[in-house]
């Protein structure tokens, strides 16, 4: 068989396990070890165990169990409710202010941990339960967190990036970077969508017959003096302060962005345990094992992953691909409008970490050979990316919002979360061609 008629089978056959509900670690490992046997020498085989300790022993992939412990800590504790109590008070007065809120914290809480669904579910145990009770569609509450949540991959310390950049060989600094305007733009425009919708669900009439969770429900205002508000800023500090040391031992050149997952972790645990008095085993125990259980999931993945891409390197699928891609003589900007199709129609089956490593040295030749930043790319595809998140089959987030509210059906998540996916994909066509939205901070502290 020709390398094209191989990467052909593997292919359909990954798919197959994917489709068949098979854990997507489980499901990659199976494939990758039954082509091994069938089309690779038996040494290879026996050298299993070592082939994946070579794709793991990355000191860079220490900081992924690490930002992750940031983000447990913190929804696990009293500190995510002080967290979102804390920003819906600034935010009350806007139309749909609970819902700005939800959005916000969303990407506070995604700057602290960098993981989609440990922002949705924090978040959306607190967040939805409060929306509805103050008139929110239960659709749209749910809606809203899913796609707050996709936020956790884009902003620093994102999980996907820190994989990009290690396989793209790439600065995790300046990926991280480039993430925050696209990011904070991408917040502001989902505030902006919950703001508009709410004013105009606030001014239709109730109809008689319609449910009360309907999207005409009124949504109960609330009021807080600025004494209220002023005194909820001492609840943001510690939040605020955790993310500046991040920022500044990363950006001033004091650590790697693993010795700094390592500070923000201690700066996190040190927080809960003074302000939020979780220093007993107890409270440290459901920290510790909530990380373990959580980033030995997403490790797995990782190790798989990177078997699956060391099997279609051995067997020249990968290279195969690239020639064959390099090879249709397309322009540029078709040759990018492919590449986001295929990311998207990946992330029907596969979460971003897999997408990222899988897909990733297939195109990045394709990429380069076509004259597009690699930085810029990176931040591209997590934008891409994040509408896997939210929607079917795998959309993660709207199972996370299920899993809250078993109440609200898939379906009615599905139609509310349309015009999200729409602001995101309207946003990676504006992203596309002002690529100085993510490099201009690059260009400042990189002189790149």
């Amino acid at each position: 068989m020709s390398p094209g008629e191989i990467g052909i089978l593997f292919i359909v056959v990954a798919l197959i396990l994917l489709l068949s509900g098979m854990p997507v670690a489980f499901a990659l490992g199976s494939v990758s070890v039954v082509f091994m046997l069938a089309f690779m020498p038996i040494a290879n085989v026996g050298q299993l165990a070592e082939t994946l300790y070579e794709g793991m022993e990355n000191f860079t992939l220490l900081a992924i169990p690490l930002f992750m412990l940031m983000g447990i800590a913190v929804g696990r504790t009293r500190a995510a409710a002080d967290l979102y109590e804390s920003v819906y008070r600034w935010t009350h007065r806007l139309p749909g202010g609970l819902g700005v809120a939800n959005v916000i914290g969303c990407a506070i809480f995604a700057s602290m941990c960098g993981s989609s669904s440990a922002t949705a579910a924090a978040i959306g145990a607190m967040g939805v339960p409060e929306m509805r009770k103050r008139g929110y569609a239960p659709g749209f509450a749910g809606a809203l967190v899913a796609s707050g949540g996709t936020l956790g991959i884009l902003f620093p310390p994102s999980v996907t990036l820190i994989l990009y950049g290690i396989v793209a060989e790439q600065s995790i600094g300046q990926l991280f970077l480039a993430g925050i305007v696209p990011g904070l733009a991408l917040m502001s425009l989902f505030a902006l969508w919950v703001i508009v919708r709410s004013y105009f669900d606030q001014r239709r009439p109730r109809m008689p017959g319609r449910s009360s969770a309907g999207p005409a429900t009124k949504i109960a205002a609330e009021h807080f003096t600025w004494g209220e508000r002023v005194e909820s800023l001492p609840r943001l500090l510690p939040f605020l302060s955790i993310i500046a040391v991040v920022m500044l031992a990363l950006y001033g050149g004091y650590a790697t962005p693993s010795e700094v997952s390592g500070v923000g972790a201690f700066a996190t645990l040190v927080m809960v345990a003074i302000v939020y008095r979780c220093y007993r085993w107890r409270d440290i125990e459901k920290i510790v094992l909530g990380t373990a259980e959580y980033a030995s999931m997403v490790m797995m993945i990782i190790a798989m992953a990177f078997l699956f891409s060391y099997v279609m390197s051995y067997l020249y699928i990968t290279q195969s691909a690239t020639q064959w891609l390099v090879g249709l003589q397309m322009s540029k900007w078709e040759f990018l409008f492919w590449i986001d199709v295929v990311v998207v129609l990946a992330g029907f089956f596969l979460p971003p970490v897999a997408i990222v490593l899988m897909v990733t040295p297939v195109i990045m030749p394709g990429l380069l050979a076509h004259g597009f930043n690699p930085v810029w790319f990176g931040v591209n595809m997590s934008l891409v990316m994040e509408t896997g998140l939210i929607h079917p089959p795998v959309g993660l987030n709207l199972f996370i919002i299920q899993g809250i509210a078993p109440d609200i059906g898939l379906k009615e998540l599905i139609l509310a979360v349309l015009p999200f996916l729409l602001i995101i994909l309207g946003f990676v066509v504006i992203f596309s061609a002002f690529p100085q939205i993510a490099l201009a901070l690059t260009h400042v502290f990189y002189r790149t």
